[in-house]
């Protein structure tokens, strides 16, 4: 199997193959879109998913992460039945991106458990370049 050109072959301390791992430096963003590069607007008015307007930092960061080589995939809580006005929402703002999964579970309070390294970024209402900085997080009992 031919493994995409961002990604790495990778082995276990065994030399058994696992998942591959992305070529350093490039980050794989996940990124949601109502509320964090677009008004919120929730499943229940989806007329309102055609006429919003995203919002202009955003388009310029994710613009500049896409050009870095970055890899941009939106998560949502639209369902498929959004599935289109939300890609030609996307199309019409000209947001490049490599992959829109439809689904993401309401209500928040998310915790990701993954064998991957994941970092969390809550979006507080202005997108731009992230800096680093030490939080308090909840890990599994060593």
């Amino acid at each position: 199997m031919k493994i995409p050109s961002q990604l790495q072959a990778t082995t276990d301390s065994s030399g058994a193959t696992i998942s591959p791992q992305l070529n350093d430096g490039i980050k794989n963003y996940l990124i949601d879109i109502d509320g964090t590069i677009t008004e919120d607007v929730p499943n229940e008015e989806p007329e309102r998913m055609a006429t919003c307007e995203p919002f202009p930092d955003a388009l310029e960061t994710m613009q500049r992460w896409y050009d870095e080589g970055h890899i941009l995939t939106f998560f949502t809580s639209r369902t498929e039945e959004h599935r289109d006005v939300t890609e030609q929402w996307l199309k019409k703002h000209s947001i490049l991106y490599h992959s829109l999964l439809m689904g993401k579970p309401r209500g928040g309070n998310y915790h990701w458990i993954d064998n991957h390294i994941v970092r969390a970024t809550r979006f507080e209402g202005k997108f731009t370049d992230m800096v680093r900085e030490t939080k308090t997080v909840e890990v599994f009992e060593s």
